[in-house]
């Protein structure tokens, strides 16, 4: 498992963190989905679910009974757990928030610009489901939308076999906020919500994370809809030195790794000794690891660096989803990183911390995206729309520019349109 790595060559780098599951192999089988529910509506909903889900579906939202009968099955002590992440996710993506509603300032006499804020008025937010249950994703979706002011948010997850959502799921959606919530997954949720249908509303914009068929399928519908970013298979990279614990190490790669087969859990070092007591540490702990069946199959990899400003580099390359940094001077190490969906600073910021309670989000770009994608956060939910207030002194003293910078460009009327307010 362990090997050298020399310098930051893309060409090796590519090769070395290659990603398993690429979008391109998904996107035909996700456009002939996605263009069957904008023509079939529910009844192509209800078809694609029993194909994919063995599900067969009569109504494709979860009514009333259905979530208060869910939420009645939580225990108490997981509905405090469940307040506590959500008072954390609330702070931390209030922060995020602009102070107003509009801000508006004087650039030059007779001018001023400025910018306002307004709300998405409906997104729809994917929760990956079926045989598992995300109530964390749920908050991580439903909250910063309802923070941002998005008055209508309703949730596409999938169902289980019995025709039902978990009711852990169910819960989260109904503490976070969510205002309706379908059955209904993979594909046919995201082609329903971009284009709607009988029972699913159009939303202006669908976030959330999912395997490569719902990437592929956010991506083809963009056209419609906006869309968060690619969220695909989990990946980390853990950054460290000699004075990182190994065991802490491992156990932060094992937890990603078990999410999927596509996982991808990377240590760069500079430390030879550091590398080979992770590496026994793994082996170690994945002994005892309860789906020790997907961890064997997932990307791990040590790899031993010259120095911990090329791991920086490498990392940088890979632009990963979670990066973990334990080292002397994590700090450093921060200002050097550039490309990441979520930095940890220190032994004790594993990536479950933000998972689940820390407060940041967890919805992350995957596969590289990080190079030009952002995180799930408030302003995601919201447009900004430029105010400009402009009177005669500020138009006058910035008229000979546009005037001169309209005819350049062949464009008279645009010319006219300024010098025609300052005829006699």
């Amino acid at each position: 498992m362990i090997r050298q790595l020399y310098g930051v060559d893309d060409g090796a780098l590519e090769e070395v963190f290659k990603r398993r599951a690429g979008i391109s192999t998904a996107m035909e089988s996700a456009r002939q989905v996605a263009e069957d529910v904008r023509a079939g509506g529910d009844a192509a909903v209800r078809k694609y679910t029993k194909e994919f889900d063995g599900v067969e579906l009569r109504g494709l939202e979860v009514t009333e009974d259905e979530m208060y009968n869910a939420v009645e099955l939580i225990d108490y002590e997981t509905i405090g757990h469940l307040e506590t992440a959500i008072a954390n996710i609330e702070a931390f993506h209030s922060l995020q928030r602009p102070a107003g509603d509009m801000w508006l300032t004087e650039i030059s006499p007779g001018i001023r610009l400025g910018q306002k804020f307004t709300p998405l008025q409906r997104v729809g937010a994917y929760i990956p489901g079926g045989t598992a249950s995300y109530p964390s994703t749920a908050l991580m979706l439903i909250v910063p939308a309802k923070v941002a002011g998005v008055p209508e948010v309703i949730a596409c997850t999938p169902p289980r076999k019995d025709g039902t959502v978990h009711p852990l799921t169910l819960a989260a959606l109904d503490m976070a906020g969510a205002d309706r919530v379908f059955k209904v997954g993979g594909v046919q949720a995201i082609a329903a919500m971009a284009y709607g249908t009988q029972s699913i509303p159009r939303v202006e914009k669908i976030v959330g994370p999912g395997n490569v068929y719902v990437t592929a399928a956010k991506i083809y519908v963009r056209d419609t809809v906006e869309i968060d970013m690619p969220a695909g298979p989990s990946e980390i990279v853990v950054i460290a030195d000699d004075t990182a614990n190994p065991s802490y190490i491992a156990a932060d790669m094992i937890a990603q790794a078990e999410h999927d087969v596509n996982a991808m859990s990377i240590l760069l070092t500079p430390s030879e000794l550091l590398a080979e007591a992770v590496d026994i540490e793994i082996e170690k702990q994945k002994e005892t690891a309860s789906r020790r069946h997907i961890i064997e199959k997932a990307a791990m990899g040590i790899y031993v660096v010259d120095d911990i400003e090329v791991a920086a580099g490498v990392c940088d390359r890979i632009a990963p989803e979670h990066v973990e940094v334990m080292v002397r001077d994590p700090m450093l190490v921060l200002n050097r990183l550039h490309n990441a969906g979520t930095i940890y600073l220190g032994e004790y910021a594993p990536v479950a911390a933000g998972d689940y309670a820390s407060g940041a989000n967890h919805v992350l770009p995957t596969g590289g995206y990080a190079r030009v994608f952002s995180g799930m956060n408030t302003m995601q939910f919201i447009k900004t729309t430029s105010v400009q207030a402009i009177e005669k002194e500020g138009l006058e003293s910035i008229k000979d520019t546009i005037i001169a910078l309209a005819s350049i460009e062949g464009l008279d009327a645009h010319a006219r349109s300024v010098s025609k307010r300052f005829e006699q």
